[in-house]
């Protein structure tokens, strides 16, 4: 047995045992009780890709509408959009929709995937007067999937809908698994329910609409996905420009993988949690810089923050070898360069941990890798690690 091997033996004994955890003792400023827990330590099965058959992929999204409406009988048909997708992608389905379809505007960006929002779309579904049999489709990334399907989910109790994703980031992970929601005093997605959609009708073209950063944002997803399941694609993808990849290809896979765990998984008891690798701190790091608007960060730039410091807490918890972190710093700087975190900001950010909706019993659980292309989950990690984490990416 290596030395590698006997910290992972180690580590798997000591997640099994009873686990003292007391997450903000490191921090004089938090006053939080320290609480007695078990926590087992979770480790995944060999994952494979699996596209559920409400999930279309083709390169001719007006045809997919055509068919999936003609499939899909209801009282009336209305659009979400923002002002971009309203711009740039509403045109692509225009015609394929009943002459007769509402249209539903809101504004753009993670600022306004809030309450007041969800007024506005609730008041306009209620003054076209839609009952239950009607559909919702949500042309947009992932602040249109998640707030208009919230809305769907919710409306009259629940009418159907559907996600038109124009986004990397909403292809790949937004609009696939039936996580809904908005964001809520300051927290990520904090008010939302689980709802498959009726469909998820992607189509790479509208990836020629986006800007250079949001299509690399939509990226981190991708490299998630294969750190995670995939350690082949992983070596296939990590070196290669956003310019060389065939998007419908990588769509696929990331898609098959998410559509894989979230199938199995639904409601988030177990597995799907590996999908929340870079995401805990990444969450956190993305909600502190939400209440900057001089600062913010698109999702995947956070993430990518994320999954660096996850991958340092990997190493260090002895389940990956420096070499692999070494290997996944490169890779995420080379594609996102480096966010200026400030020392004085490290107490804040650890705090957005707090109300992640992976925790149990006042204890932070972390989904972090086994190897590259595999993962673990409910893994207890503690403020003083967590700070050391984000000291190790303020010192690349």
């Amino acid at each position: 047995m290596n030395a590698l091997q006997l910290r992972k033996k180690r580590v798997v004994k000591a997640r099994t045992a009873t686990v003292e955890s007391s997450i903000y003792n490191s921090f004089n400023s938090f006053n939080f009780p320290r609480i007695i827990t078990k926590i087992p330590f979770r480790k995944t099965l060999l994952l494979r890709m699996e596209i559920a058959p409400y999930i279309h992929i083709s390169k001719n999204i007006a045809a997919t509408i055509t068919s999936f409406l003609q499939n899909n009988t209801c009282t009336k048909v209305v659009v979400l959009v923002d002002e971009n997708t309203k711009q740039h992608c509403y045109p692509f389905i225009k015609n394929a929709l009943p002459a007769n379809h509402g249209l539903i505007e809101v504004k753009s960006g993670e600022g306004a995937k809030n309450l007041q929002t969800c007024t506005h779309i609730w008041s306009e579904m209620t003054e076209m007067g839609l009952d239950r049999k009607a559909l919702l489709l949500n042309l947009g990334g992932g602040v249109i999937g998640d707030m208009g399907g919230f809305c769907a989910a919710t409306y009259k109790r629940g009418i159907r809908f559907a996600q038109i994703p124009t986004t990397l980031l909403s292809m790949v992970d937004a609009s696939v698994g039936g996580k809904l929601g908005v964001d809520f005093m300051g927290y990520k997605n904090h008010i939302g329910v689980f709802q498959e959609p009726l469909g998820v009708l992607i189509d790479p073209i509208f990836l020629n609409t986006l800007p250079q950063r949001e299509l690399r944002s939509g990226f981190a997803e991708v490299l998630k996905h294969s750190l995670i399941a995939d350690v082949n694609h992983w070596n296939e993808i990590k070196t290669k420009n956003l310019a060389d990849f065939d998007w419908a290809s990588i769509i696929k896979h990331s898609v098959g993988i998410k559509s894989y765990v979230t199938t199995s998984d639904p409601t988030e008891k177990g597995l799907r949690k590996i999908l929340n690798f870079g995401h805990t701190l990444g969450h956190a790091v993305e909600s502190f810089y939400l209440e900057l608007p001089s600062k913010r960060l698109l999702h995947g730039e956070a993430i990518a923050v994320g999954m660096i410091v996850e991958a340092w807490l990997s190493k260090q918890l002895g389940f990956i070898a420096e070499t692999d972190l070494n290997e996944i710093t490169a890779t995420f700087l080379r594609v996102y360069g480096k966010v200026t975190i400030h020392e004085t900001d490290l107490d804040a950010i650890i705090t957005h941990t707090l109300q992640d909706k992976k925790n149990e019993n006042n204890v932070v659980q972390f989904a972090l890798l086994e190897n590259i292309g595999k993962a673990n989950y409910e893994i207890p990690v503690n403020a003083s690690q967590m700070k050391d984490s984000l000291q190790y990416y303020r010192g690349l």
